[in-house]
């Protein structure tokens, strides 16, 4: 599977270097978000490359839901449980918790189906900024700090009606901002589509971290040093 590319392993569990992590988020996920850079100073694994060894491991279940509860730096070793209990924890080789996973219904470990759908899933989610965040901070007046743009995932959430599928793609249904203070949290409800037809559906959560009243000229420049940095890649 063309996720091996991503990450390594040994005894001590799955590591991700910084060129890895980079190369998905700006390769696969089309994602520029500066904390994925190679010399980022606050550097992190993008989740849905998590995401997407989570299913790479374990397979894909019919509900699932991901909870992310710490960023993962470079050289920490993810340890991915044996187990096939309904809710698996994801802690690193320093014994700090990074991800928890709730699964029930039917599950599938077919290669097809599994890359299927992260090649979709990553490539909406690289979506996030600027197209779908910059309109919904406009709406609600506020903004991520342009200098120092915070955005990181919470949660992601999945449902399949079946998972035969052999094409798919994702249709957003709704977006939300819920701003409190100088957080905002916000959520990407979307449907999960094979030729017209909705075969599950998901919601994406993230936070968005010391935000200030809109100003449209910043969020151009922002917006322009993004583009830029997706252009040279």
């Amino acid at each position: 599977m063309f996720l091996t590319d991503y990450f390594s392993e040994n005894e001590n569990g799955i590591k991700f270097s910084r060129r890895q992590s980079s190369d998905f988020a700006k390769n696969i996920a089309n994602d520029f978000n500066p904390i994925h850079n190679e010399d980022a100073k606050r550097f992190c694994v993008p989740g849905d490359l998590l995401f997407s060894i989570l299913l790479y491991k374990k397979g894909l279940s019919q509900n699932m839901r991901f909870e992310f509860s710490g960023m993962v730096s470079e050289g920490v070793a993810l340890k991915i449980p044996e187990s096939n209990e309904t809710k698996i924890t994801i802690c690193g080789d320093n014994g700090k918790e990074y991800l928890s996973v709730s699964r029930e219904g039917e599950v599938t470990t077919n290669p097809d189906v599994i890359e299927c759908l992260v090649r979709q899933y990553v490539a909406f989610s690289g979506q996030t900024f600027p197209h779908i965040l910059v309109p919904l901070m406009e709406k609600h007046n506020v903004m991520i700090n342009p200098s120092r743009p915070f955005v990181v995932y919470e949660s992601m959430e999945i449902k399949f009606e079946r998972m035969d599928f052999s094409t798919l793609s994702l249709e957003m249904s709704n977006v939300e901002l819920d701003v409190v203070g100088k957080r905002g949290n916000a959520s990407f409800k979307f449907n999960l589509m094979e030729n017209g037809t909705t075969v599950g559906s998901g919601v994406k959560s993230m936070v968005l971290s010391g935000l200030r009243p809109y100003e449209q000229n910043k969020i151009d420049e922002l917006v322009n040093i993004y583009n830029s940095a997706r252009k040279s890649s």
